[in-house]
C-alpha cells in the first residue's frame, strides 16, 4: 500500500502550518516551523516566489486535506466522488467522510496523539469496532459503532500509558468514551463545525471541478 514515508515537518513547512503530524511536539519549541518557517527547497529562492493563483489557494487547501488526515491522492479522490455522490453539501459529505475514517476516530477519542499514530494502532491490530479486530485505518465507521481495545492489547506498556492520560483528552461531542474501559462509540455524525482542522473545502470542490 502507497504511504508517504518522508519527514512529516516537512510537510507542514511546505504548506505554511501546522498539521499537528505529530502531536504534542507540535505545541512545543522543537515544531520545525516554529525553528524555520521558510518553506523547505533552496533558500536562496525564496525571494523569487510570486503571490500564488486562485488555482494555486485551490490546490494548497486539497493538500492540506489530504496530508492531515494521511492520505494519499487516489484515495481522496474516492472519497471526494463519494462525497459527490451523497445528497447535501458536497464540501461538507467530504469532511464527514475523512472525519469518520476508524483512524481518526481512534485519534479523536484521544487513543493517540496523532493521527498518523492513530493509522499504526489500528495496522497493528489492536482495536476492534463492534468486537471484531480491524486493521483497516480507512474503514467507515457509523453512528452506534463501537471502538475499543482488543483484550490482548490492555497489557501493553503502551495502553497503561493511554489509562493514565485520558482523562486529560478532549473529546468532540459527536462521540462519547468510557474513560474506565477506554471504549468510545459514534453517537452521531460529525457537523461541518466538529472538524478541529481549518480547511476551505469550497476551494476543494472547485480544485476537483474544473
Amino acid at each position: 500500500m502507497a504511504r508517504y514515508t518522508g519527514p512529516a515537518c516537512r510537510l507542514c513547512r511546505r504548506l505554511g502550518e501546522k498539521l499537528m503530524l505529530k502531536g504534542e511536539r507540535c505545541t512545543t519549541q522543537k515544531c520545525a516551523l516554529e525553528r524555520r518557517r521558510l518553506p523547505p527547497g533552496q533558500q536562496r529562492l525564496q525571494r523569487r516566489r510570486r503571490r500564488m493563483s486562485d488555482r494555486g489557494v485551490q490546490l494548497m487547501e486539497k493538500q492540506k486535506a489530504r496530508r492531515s488526515y494521511g492520505i494519499m491522492e487516489r484515495q481522496f479522490r474516492r472519497h471526494f466522488a463519494e462525497a459527490e455522490r451523497s445528497p447535501g453539501i458536497t464540501g461538507e459529505n467530504l469532511l464527514r467522510i475523512l472525519e469518520m475514517r476508524l483512524d481518526n476516530v481512534v485519534y479523536r477519542l484521544g487513543f493517540a496523539d496523532s493521527r498518523r499514530q492513530a493509522r499504526q494502532i489500528v495496522r497493528h491490530g489492536h482495536i476492534s469496532l463492534n468486537g471484531r479486530k480491524t486493521d483497516i485505518p480507512s474503514c467507515a465507521v457509523k453512528a452506534g459503532d463501537v471502538i475499543a481495545w482488543n483484550q490482548k492489547s490492555t497489557g501493553t506498556e503502551y495502553y497503561k500509558m493511554m489509562v493514565e492520560r485520558i482523562d486529560d483528552k478532549v473529546i468532540p461531542g459527536w462521540l462519547s468514551l468510557d474513560r474506565d474501559n477506554l471504549a468510545g462509540s459514534v453517537v452521531t455524525p460529525p457537523a461541518r463545525s466538529d472538524v478541529e482542522i481549518k480547511l476551505d473545502d469550497k476551494s476543494i470542490v472547485e480544485y476537483y471541478s474544473r
